[in-house]
C-alpha cells in the first residue's frame, strides 16, 4: 500500500476504533494507546503490543502503572493492500491487543478469529 501522511492514518484509525465491537473497551481503564512507526526491536512484521498487567493479575487498584497499546504504523500499511484493509487490520489489532489487557492469550484469540 501507498505510504499515508500522518493526518490520512490517524483519521484511518479513528474509523477503526468507531468500528470496535461493542463493550470491548467496556471495562478498559487506565490504558493509553500509541501509535508508533516501528517497534523498538525493528520487528517489521509485529503489528500492535500490549504492555501492562492483565486485568486478573492486577493488585490494588490504583496502584498499578498504566497500561499501554502500542498500535505500529509503518509495519500495518506495509501490511495492508489498501485503505480498507489496514482499517479492518486496525480493528482486529486493536481487539487483540485488548483482549491481552482482560487476559485472553494469543492462542484463544487465534481460535476466535482475532489472532
Amino acid at each position: 500500500m501507498e505510504h499515508l501522511s500522518n493526518d490520512e492514518f490517524e483519521a484511518i484509525l479513528d474509523e477503526a476504533l468507531d468500528l470496535l465491537p461493542a463493550g470491548v473497551t467496556e471495562r478498559l481503564d487506565n490504558v493509553a494507546l500509541f501509535v508508533e512507526d516501528r517497534p523498538e526491536n525493528g520487528d517489521r512484521h509485529l503489528l500492535g503490543l500490549y504492555d501492562g498487567t492483565p486485568i486478573g493479575e492486577r493488585g490494588v487498584a490504583g496502584f498499578e502503572m498504566p497500561d499501554n497499546i502500542f498500535i505500529y504504523r509503518d509495519n500495518l500499511i506495509d501490511f495492508a493492500e489498501d485503505v480498507d484493509h489496514l482499517r479492518e487490520e486496525l480493528v482486529i489489532t486493536i481487539v487483540h491487543e485488548i483482549a491481552h489487557f482482560y487476559g485472553i492469550d494469543d492462542d484463544r484469540l487465534h481460535e476466535l478469529g482475532w489472532g
